[in-house]
């Protein structure tokens, strides 16, 4: 197999889990979700995954996961904006919470995306570890 397709076939092992996994976590939570969230999710947990990669491993666990609810925020309001605002599917609405920006993004669940990006980082990093042999994972605290 070549790189290109090595590649591809990791990102697609790790979105279909970092997908499921936030689906799961939906379910639980609000007793339903959309096949848009397993999308969103999946992009959100292979760009949290890229950050011990592209940004050194000797960065403090509290700042990964800073850049993790960024990430996740960022992902959210863009997807948002396309799947409730312009497709109108009403998938998800924060207009009653505070500090929410067009209803697609809130600071409450943003600081919920803080704790959840610690799951995806050490679960991407393991995942890494165990199934592509990967460096193995070590934080800072």
């Amino acid at each position: 197999m070549n790189k290109i397709v090595k590649t591809l076939f990791k990102y697609l092992i790790l979105g279909n889990i970092g997908g499921i996994v936030y689906v799961f976590i939906e379910l639980l939570y609000r007793g339903f979700s959309h096949w848009t969230m397993f999308i969103v999710a999946a992009i959100s947990f292979i760009l949290i995954g890229h950050i011990n990669e592209y940004i050194s491993w000797d960065m403090k666990l509290w700042k990964q996961m800073i850049i993790g609810s960024a990430i996740v925020t960022m992902i959210e309001f863009i997807s948002g904006y396309i799947i409730n605002i312009k497709l109108g599917w009403q998938v998800w609405d924060y207009s009653n919470l505070p500090l929410n920006i067009m209803g697609q993004v809130c600071l409450p669940f943003s600081i919920i995306w803080f704790f959840i990006s610690l799951i995806a980082i050490i679960t991407d990093d393991y995942l890494r570890y165990c199934l592509f042999k990967e460096e193995k994972p070590h934080y800072k605290l």
